[in-house]
Formats: C-alpha cells, sequence, structure tokens
C-alpha cells in the first residue's frame, strides 16, 4: 500500500499544533489520493477531521482510505471516486460525504492532471479544455455544493491548490486554467464579506516545489535505492528548494496546509505561499542556511483587483506619477 501511494511519515509534529485540534469537523480534498492531496488529508486526519478523498483513482484512493484509517482509526476516511469536472460526479460524491459524515466544513480543491501541462503555442485545445475543467469549473461546483451548508452553519474554510500566475518554461496551460479558479476564490472571499460575520473563511495555497511521485527505481541494483527526506521526488521543478536539498515532502506540505487552515480566519482574503506558512509555524528546515529571511510585502486590496491592468512596465512615457503598488522601491528575491 505505503508503495502505490509513496508515503513517508508525517510532520504534524512540528506544527505546534495539538493532536485531535479540529477534531469534529470534516474535510473533502479533491486530488486526495496521491502527492500534496494526500499529504493534506493525512495531516488533517491527524488533526481528528474526518476526510473525505474525493479523486478519479479508484487503485490509489481506496488505498489512500486504508492508509488514513490504520494511521487514525476506523471511519475517520471515506474515498468516493470522483470527477470533480463532472457535476453529477460531484454531487454523487457530496452526497455520500453528508451520508456519511452528516457535513463538510473544510473544502479542499486541489485536483489537477499535470499530465495534460504544456506550453501555450504547442497545447491541444482538449488539454486546455480538460485543465480548465478539472480546476475553475471543479472548484465552482464544489463550492456552490458545500458554502451553503457553511454559512447556514456559521463555519467553514475553503481553500485551493493555486500555482504561479505565469510560468516561464512548461506548463503554461496548467497556470492559466489555475488562474482561473484562483480568481474564482479571490472573488467568493469578497462576496462573502468579513469572516467575523459568516463564519467562513476563504484563502488560497501555493504549493511550490511540492515533490510529486518517485521516480522509477533503477533496473541495476534496486534494493539500493531509497531516496532520503527531501530528496528530489519527480515533479516538473528539479532544482532545490528553500530550506530543502531538493523537492519539499508532501508530508510537509500537508503540514503547512493544515497549519494555515487552524489559522483560516486571519488569512481570509489572501494567498499564501508554502514557505511562509513553513516560516510562520518555525519550521526545522533541513537545510535552514537556504531559507529567505525576507518577503514580499501583501499588495494592497485595490491593486489586487486591477493585477492584470498593472503587470509589466506599461507605457514607457506615463503621462501621470506612477505609485508603488508596495512601499519596497527593492523587492527581495522570489521565495523559489
Amino acid at each position: 500500500m505505503e508503495n502505490i501511494l509513496n508515503v513517508e511519515p508525517l510532520s504534524m509534529d512540528k506544527t505546534g499544533l495539538k493532536k485531535d485540534a479540529l477534531k469534529g469537523d470534516v474535510a473533502v480534498v479533491t486530488g486526495g489520493a496521491s502527492n500534496i492531496g494526500l499529504g493534506v488529508a493525512r495531516s488533517l486526519a491527524w488533526l481528528g477531521v474526518k476526510v473525505v478523498i474525493a479523486d478519479v483513482n479508484p487503485e490509489t484512493g481506496y488505498a489512500a482510505e486504508e492508509l488514513i484509517n490504520s494511521e487514525n482509526g476506523p471511519d475517520t476516511a471515506l474515498f468516493v471516486a470522483t470527477d470533480v469536472a463532472d457535476e453529477t460526479s460531484m454531487r454523487n460524491m457530496a452526497g455520500k460525504a453528508f451520508c456519511e459524515f452528516g457535513k463538510v466544513d473544510i473544502l479542499i480543491n486541489n485536483a489537477m492532471d499535470m499530465s495534460l501541462g504544456g506550453q501555450i503555442l504547442t497545447s491541444r485545445i482538449y488539454q486546455m479544455d480538460r485543465q480548465y475543467a478539472i480546476a475553475a469549473r471543479g472548484t465552482m461546483i464544489g463550492i456552490q455544493l458545500f458554502v451553503p451548508g457553511m454559512l447556514r452553519r456559521h463555519h467553514g474554510v475553503v481553500t485551493y491548490s493555486s500555482t504561479a500566475f505565469r510560468y516561464p518554461v512548461g506548463p503554461s496551460n496548467y497556470c492559466a486554467a489555475k488562474s482561473a479558479a484562483t480568481s474564482i476564490m479571490m472573488s467568493l472571499a469578497n462576496e462573502l464579506g468579513p469572516v467575523e460575520e459568516t463564519g467562513v473563511a476563504v484563502f488560497c495555497f501555493i504549493p511550490a516545489g511540492v515533490g510529486g511521485a518517485r521516480p522509477e527505481p533503477p533496473k541495476v541494483q534496486p534494493s539500493v535505492w531509497e531516496p532520503q527526506r527531501g530528496e528530489p521526488r519527480g515533479g516538473f521543478m528539479g532544482h532545490g528548494m528553500p530550506g530543502y536539498h531538493g523537492m519539499i515532502p508532501p508530508e510537509d506540505c500537508g503540514a503547512a496546509l493544515s497549519y494555515s487552515i487552524t489559522r483560516a480566519k486571519e488569512l481570509h482574503g489572501s494567498g499564501i505561499i508554502i514557505q511562509q506558512a513553513l516560516r510562520q509555524m518555525d519550521w526545522p528546515f533541513p537545510n535552514p542556511e537556504t531559507v529567505r529571511d525576507s518577503d514580499f510585502e501583501r499588495i494592497n486590496e485595490f491593486a489586487l483587483s486591477l493585477m492584470f491592468g498593472l503587470m509589466g512596465p506599461g507605457f514607457p512615457d506615463p503621462k501621470v506619477t506612477l505609485n508603488s503598488i508596495n512601499r519596497s522601491e527593492t523587492p527581495p528575491e522570489p521565495p523559489f
């Protein structure tokens, strides 16, 4: 089972959170049977959350359900085969979630298909259609199925596994589709208004540089091949991430997002990067000398709403005085 899922020990003991701190809550994790989704599902279960794994892959889905139940006790996790882009499939999953657990308090929109990623000039249209259907359509369906109940109970968290606004060399169609879903999320936060009034918090989370599935072992002497924690585990970013010797393990990502969920009321209407959450927890990085000691300032709400009109250098001869979006004239290095 663990070989199928490619898991490592959880990192929740490093978060400073108490075990079962979210006991009584129920979460839906789309794409929850592998990589980031599985790391989040396992981490939330450690916090006492009942977890619905909504994933298109039955083999890994049932294995994930079995693993989480073995780690936390029976009836902690429920796998439901789900195509998030299909409304009927999503409604079926929601019905089973309500039947099994009675409610959903946390919605983690995470599902995506990286195999369809490609550059703009070489992507087939069906790739873009499918990426958009999973990211934007799937996110909107999930919101409409679960947020009304959260509002009635005055209790809920909605988050989205976002990505770069643009990508320089790789899966540009993937980023475009996720940008649409991110906009849906930020608009939802505005539409709902202050979390103090609704009880529902909405934020986006960028899990930059989190390792995917391990590569196949070498054909020669496979018994001696065993990657160490924090080493590259595949994915489209092969260089070491700040604080790590390679990619960030999904278990660490699950810990970071779970921690952020416990602080969701403070993060309402925000987008954060995984390194920001890790630093907030005083994370014991395996390669601490590479951790950034600065960050970008937050973009104000007015500038954020006009982001598409504020990109790039603009007119070389502006006729009005330009104000910096941020106070800093020299921004720090990017976080990855």
